[in-house]
């Protein structure tokens, strides 16, 4: 078979979603990519090998593994949510956009929670603004516009690798048509990273001290005097320099990650950072925006805000739709036991959640719907093979900007590995006919 170039592939990876790609397809098998950062290149030419795959429904029974039928496990899986008092749906950050509504309308249906893995990365953020609002815009215009980029708590060079450059530092835009000449680029963190390294200017913030050096920013703009001479760390004199810088761009704006959600102040460092931006707004233009993680955990945020108005942590136990973060959020429900199923897609909790909350996950039916083995997938009860979405199938997801991308098919999927989407309205339907 002679190879196919596929040109302008959207990467499944981050929340960058970087949509200029060059594939080329042999015999079913990646054999080429061009553009793509090495954790892209990687999980692209993963994907020739089954190997590590779930290719076959199975399910866990005295501690072995069988093989079954899709049928049989879909409707295994529908009796365990309908049996179930207090369902747990959780994931979605690594599935389109129609798999994502398909989850809220299943939720639903069950009378479960569905929450999805920002309630343990950029949650923070959105309950920030909630309380304060956001100024923010796209990638396309901090690549046009911007000649101050501030990275506040994230490392791109790591997490984002071709953020630089395709979206903020070194691209050419068309207001800024020399590039990195005329950006200025400022990291705060507490760790000397990959991305503090070729910065113009590096801040080492103490830890768990961001919110202190902020109000000391925002004091030093209102004009009041600092009367400590180190502040979280940094000197007076420092944050007086800093102050005067972010008033003199032109057009700025503020990157920030999961050092600012997940330590300490958690939401409230985002709210203090939205305010400092709003507050640098009486000087010149700058604005803010938070660095997603997965490719469509921004998706997984936005889809059941438009069905139910809600984002994450959705209890739908009373029949309808109630919000609220730290009771209904997966991990809170988990660690105190209140859950008696979990369907988990496209996610592995058991990875990254604390033991106590693992232990009771592993205590419970839990149903995966996942192309690959995790740690979630050993204390599954039912696990249910999907094709890679971006790579196995298409789909749509939203850019950590909001801006919807789609994503192309590229080579077939293992024999029997359905879409997410297709998978989920099989549940559907089987757990309509185990209700009527």
């Amino acid at each position: 078979m002679a190879e196919k170039i596929i040109s302008d592939v959207t990467c499944a990876f981050c929340g960058a979603l970087c949509d200029d790609l060059e594939v080329v397809i042999k015999d079913n098998k990646i054999i080429e990519t061009r553009n793509a950062c090495t954790i892209s290149t990687a999980k692209l030419f993963a994907c020739n090998n089954w190997e590590h795959r779930i290719t076959k429904p199975s399910e866990r029974v005295n501690g072995e593994i069988k093989e079954i039928k899709l049928e049989e496990a879909i409707n295994k899986t529908a009796k365990i949510l309908v049996d179930a008092e207090r369902p747990l749906l959780y994931g979605w950050a690594n599935t389109d956009n129609v798999a994502i509504g398909l989850g809220v309308e299943l939720a639903e249906l069950v009378g479960g929670v569905f929450d999805n893995t920002a309630t343990v990365c950029h949650g923070p953020s959105i309950l920030a603004e909630q309380d304060v609002g956001v100024s923010t815009t796209t990638l396309g215009d901090v690549k046009s516009r911007a000649d101050m980029i501030l990275f506040w708590g994230c490392n791109p060079m790591a997490a984002h690798p071709r953020h630089l450059a395709r979206y903020s530092i070194f691209p050419r835009g068309f207001f800024r048509d020399k590039g990195v000449k005329e950006r200025e680029m400022i990291v705060i963190d507490p760790r000397y990273t990959d991305t503090a390294k070729i910065a113009d200017k590096f801040i080492k913030v103490e830890p768990n001290k961001d919110y202190e050096l902020m109000s000391a920013i925002r004091a030093v703009l209102n004009g009041l005097e600092l009367k400590e001479e180190v502040i979280a760390g940094v000197t007076k004199e420092d944050i007086i320099e800093l102050a005067e810088k972010l008033k003199k761009c032109s057009f700025g704006i503020i990157f920030f990650g999961l050092g600012l959600t997940m330590s300490s102040a958690k939401h409230r460092n985002i709210d203090i950072a939205i305010s400092l931006t709003r507050q640098l707004n009486k000087y010149t233009k700058w604005l803010i925006m938070p660095m997603r993680g997965h490719w469509n955990v921004t998706g997984s945020n936005t889809v059941p805000t438009w069905h139910i108005g809600y984002p994450f942590c959705i209890d739908f136990s009373l029949g309808y739709p109630r919000y609220g973060p730290g009771e209904y959020s997966s991990n809170d429900l988990l660690y105190k036991g209140e859950c008696d199923a979990a369907l988990v897609v496209a996610s592995d909790p058991a990875g990254n959640f604390p033991k106590k909350s693992v232990k009771n996950l592993a205590k419970i039916p839990v149903v995966t719907i996942d192309p690959h083995h995790t740690p979630t997938t050993e204390l599954a009860q039912i696990l249910i093979p999907a094709a890679v979405v971006g790579i196995e199938t298409s789909g749509t997801g939203y850019r950590m900007d909001h801006v919807p991308l789609h994503l192309k098919k590229l080579i077939e999927p293992p024999e029997g590995n359905l879409p997410d989407a297709e998978i989920l309205r099989k549940i559907i339907d089987a757990v309509k006919k185990l209700q009527k």
